[in-house]
């Protein structure tokens, strides 16, 4: 990989990590860029609409933390999408890609930020919020610093390696007196949020069993997703998170206690510090169990599906930028591919300009870490683990 050594893993030789080695940071690789055009999805979110929020109301600026292929390839084109916040400023270890980005994007020079200066963020009213977009590892140093800057923040996902650096983070931002919001897309595209209501208003009796499956074959093209102490575990945390997330708020509840086993370690020099997949269930209270996938070993198939007491519904691609397809025992859903990355950072604009809870918040960010730590626990001992102890925070179709 490069010279970075985990055991010796200071503030200041992550730092120097990130200068030397090329991010492809952010959320996993996957999908086609989102399809279609912009459409009228604040009203469709819940949210006003940019005019109603004030005339004179200038859009919230964005910093990008992190300049890898999510940043590059997502989330600045969004930007040029967005009604409520743009892109005005980034931070990057790498003197070229500052250029590039200057340039392309026409950003002031006072709007470039090192991971050395990123501090000085605090004293720049152009930036209103802050999107951390490394690797997991690091999310809490800069979620951190972010806040100590007063700024608001999204921060990608999964939130932290442990649920203790996702309590912290969300300490953090409190005491700053700042929103925070979690980079989960998902909750803002039409098919999932079908399923949601599909599913939590038991639209097609009440589920009776879940089958989610995400994974690719890992190229070793971002060497930082099998680093342990940078990615925090491997594909559980990257990929198999969508079907933590797609039962969860396909069922509406949370499970009472999940069950895991390791998938086999094909390639044991790739996979020294990470698993290469896992298996595992999930068990609700009313006896529903969700069968879940992930792997870097080979290509699953991107599947969220619900078997209910009537019927089905189910999403196959169901976790990419775009092209996602669903149907349900009735028919096609015949619902629009958006710029999933616009509507998320737009809905949160909103919410900072409304003064109103986003729907993603890190309480959501910190369940999820505790139920992707449940896993590996289940996993590791091969015994059931309960899972009373997960904050309890849903997404509930109607709570909007």
């Amino acid at each position: 990989m490069s010279s970075f050594d985990p055991a010796n893993s200071s503030a200041a030789s992550r730092r120097e990590f990130m200068r030397t080695l090329a991010l492809g940071a952010g959320a996993s690789l996957m999908g086609a860029s989102a399809i279609g055009a912009p459409l009228s999805w604040l009203e469709e979110a819940g949210a006003e609409p940019a005019t109603s929020l004030g005339q004179s109301a200038k859009p919230l600026g964005v910093a990008l933390v992190g300049l890898g292929k999510y940043s590059t390839g997502q989330l600045a084109p969004a930007l040029q999408q967005t009604k409520l916040c743009k892109l005005a400023g980034i931070v990057t270890g790498t003197p070229a890609k500052a250029a590039q980005w200057r340039q392309q994007y026409q950003l002031p020079e006072k709007n470039i930020y090192s991971y050395q200066t990123f501090d000085r963020i605090v004293d720049n009213p152009d930036i209103d919020i802050v999107y951390i977009v490394l690797p997991v590892g690091l999310h809490a140093e800069y979620v951190e610093r972010a806040a100590r800057a007063g700024k608001h923040v999204i921060c990608e996902k999964p939130m932290a390696p442990t649920a203790e650096e996702c309590r912290r983070m969300i300490a953090a931002m409190q005491k700053a007196g700042k929103k925070f919001s979690i980079g989960y897309r998902l909750h803002f595209e039409p098919h999932h949020q079908e399923m949601m209501r599909l599913g939590q208003q038991q639209v097609l009796g009440p589920i009776k069993s879940l089958v989610a499956d995400n994974g690719f074959r890992f190229n070793n093209d971002t060497p930082w997703r099998v680093d342990k102490e940078l990615a925090g575990g491997g594909p559980l945390m990257d990929m198999g998170i969508y079907c933590v997330q797609g039962v969860v708020y396909t069922k509406g509840q949370l499970p009472v206690s999940v069950t895991a086993s390791f998938a086999p370690k094909t390639d044991p020099v790739l996979f020294k510090e990470v698993e290469a997949g896992v298996n595992w269930q999930m068990q609700f209270a009313d006896g529903t169990v969700a069968e879940c996938r992930t792997s870097y070993a080979e290509n699953l198939n991107s599947r969220l599906r619900a078997n209910t007491a009537q019927g089905f519904m189910e999403l196959q691609p169901a976790f990419g930028y775009g092209g996602i397809q669903g149907r349900t025992s009735q028919g096609a859903m015949n619902l629009p591919n958006v710029p999933q990355q616009a509507r998320q950072m737009d809905d949160f604009a909103a919410c900072i300009l409304q003064n109103k809870p986003t729907r993603v918040p890190g309480e959501m960010g910190l369940r999820d870490v505790q139920l992707l730590e449940a896993i590996y626990r289940a996993a590791e001992t091969g015994r059931k683990v309960s899972t009373k102890e997960v904050v309890a925070v849903l997404d509930k179709v109607g709570s909007r």
